[in-house]
């Protein structure tokens, strides 16, 4: 089986060496020569834990190949993957299938009979029929099957995600699809891995159903860390207690400032506006959304009110990425809170093992630090905005030492609460202290 990966961003590249990790043999193509000359160097144009090793190994196994030449690997492929970007459009709702048609424009000429054209980006309900009727136009004669594969890989364990995935989505139309998509993903089937097979358009609603159920959950627990503030309850009590009902599940309950991230946010809102095109308005997701944006402004809020007057004030912000072990920064809440305390006149130090070189580019202002304890220097106050592991385990009396003020706003419930206060901080955490007024919390 001789498989063309169009795109290496997130999607494209971890799907293309995991599928040489099975022994297939895959090329990759982009159309960015810096992506691909780095790619060749085995060199991950983006940090995913543990892809630069499998780059590696399977390049020098000559089963991964990179190339911004369609032309040398698509007409002698018998899969090719559509895996290039979906950004969402100009309006900020609808998807963008810009990219999804210049690549079925690109690959049509070359395409062999008998190809299967896989779409693994995320599309909204119809588009895989519209490839499909595209490439007919394009090709009369051409042979050609085409099959919905959706990705739910998570940012910082991809590969994991990949190699044992919950379950493997395949929307088809013919039984040559079904077929050739099936041995691909044979391997998991040999590991019990369930494979879903579905309509192009079921395959489609999955996607965007999986998230939007996902992203709901997180604005709910968020809800109930709000009341348990108000009642003295503790949220992380609560969410193991709801998460053991195998109803729920524990996934996606911890309470924090937000969801962000690439694939939530543009997700439900391309579900949302979707919907409310073909008459069918889905009003929990809609509400999921202003939920979230809501959120992420209070909890920025909520650091301000926290340090009191803001004028003379250093605030050190621990983690930037959306979540740990990614360097994706992208509707991060840690950006709401670095831009209300910016434009408060507050002065801004910042720390993320990974994302401070993205960061950088949208806060030049920003004072970025090369460890934790020198992010604290003189603050008045850290706030921890991403667990990250390392985040955990922070020598806490070093941590006090540097700081002129030893108030921790933790907005991840990482730390126990007793913890920080053991070595004299003022802990404020999320779901767990009951909302005060200023002077009490900074007292």
């Amino acid at each position: 089986m001789i498989i063309t990966i169009i795109g290496t961003g997130y999607v494209g590249l971890v799907t293309g060496v995991c599928l040489s990790e099975f022994g297939f043999d895959v090329t990759c193509v982009d159309n960015v020569p810096e992506k691909i000359a780095l790619l060749k160097n085995n060199v991950s144009p983006i940090y995913e834990p543990g892809l630069d090793q499998m780059i590696r190994s399977n390049a020098e196994a000559k089963r991964l190949h990179f190339t911004s030449d369609l032309e040398q690997c698509v007409p002698h492929s018998n899969v090719v993957f559509l895996a290039v970007g979906t950004p969402s459009a100009a309006n900020g709702e609808d998807v963008d299938l810009t990219y999804v048609f210049s690549a079925v424009e690109d690959i049509a000429p070359h395409l062999q009979d008998g190809a299967v054209v896989i779409i693994k980006c995320t599309v909204v309900p119809g588009t895989c029929q519209r490839v499909k009727e595209r490439i007919e136009e394009l090709r009369p004669d051409l042979d050609f099957s085409v099959v919905s594969n959706p990705e739910f890989l998570r940012e910082g364990s991809a590969i994991q995600d990949f190699m044992r995935p919950d379950r493997v989505v395949l929307g088809i139309h013919d039984e040559r699809g079904r077929e050739v998509a099936e041995t691909l993903y044979r391997p998991l089937k040999l590991q019990d891995t369930p494979i879903s097979v579905a309509s192009l358009v079921g395959a489609e609603v999955s996607k965007y159903a999986a998230n939007a159920f996902l992203a709901m959950k997180v604005s709910f627990i968020n809800g109930i860390a709000d009341l348990c503030e108000k009642v003295d309850g503790n949220i992380i009590e609560v969410s193991e207690i709801i998460g053991l009902d195998e109803r729920i599940g524990d996934k996606f309950l911890r309470a924090g400032p937000g969801f962000g991230g690439s694939c939530f946010p543009k997700d439900t809102r391309a579900l949302a506006a979707f919907a409310r095109k073909v008459d069918a308005p889905q009003e929990l997701v809609e509400a999921t959304i202003t939920l979230n944006e809501t959120r992420k402004k209070h909890m920025a809020e909520r650091v301000l009110a926290t340090i009191g007057e803001p004028k003379g004030k250093t605030v050190a912000v621990l983690g930037v990425s959306f979540k740990p072990d990614t360097d994706d920064i992208r509707e991060s809440p840690a950006l709401a809170v670095l831009d209300l305390l910016i434009d408060s006149g507050v002065t801004v130090r910042a720390f993320d093992p990974k994302a401070m070189e993205a960061a950088t580019e949208l806060y030049p202002d920003v004072v970025w630090a090369d460890d934790p304890y020198e992010a604290v220097v003189g603050a008045h106050a850290v706030v921890i905005m991403t667990e990250w592991n390392l985040l955990r385990a922070l020598e806490l009396d070093r941590l006090r030492d540097a700081m002129a003020e030893p108030l921790m706003i933790d907005l991840r419930n990482i730390h126990r609460r007793k913890e920080p206060t053991r070595y004299g901080f003022t802990y404020v955490s999320i779901g767990r202290d009951r909302a005060k007024p200023t002077s009490e919390v900074t007292a």
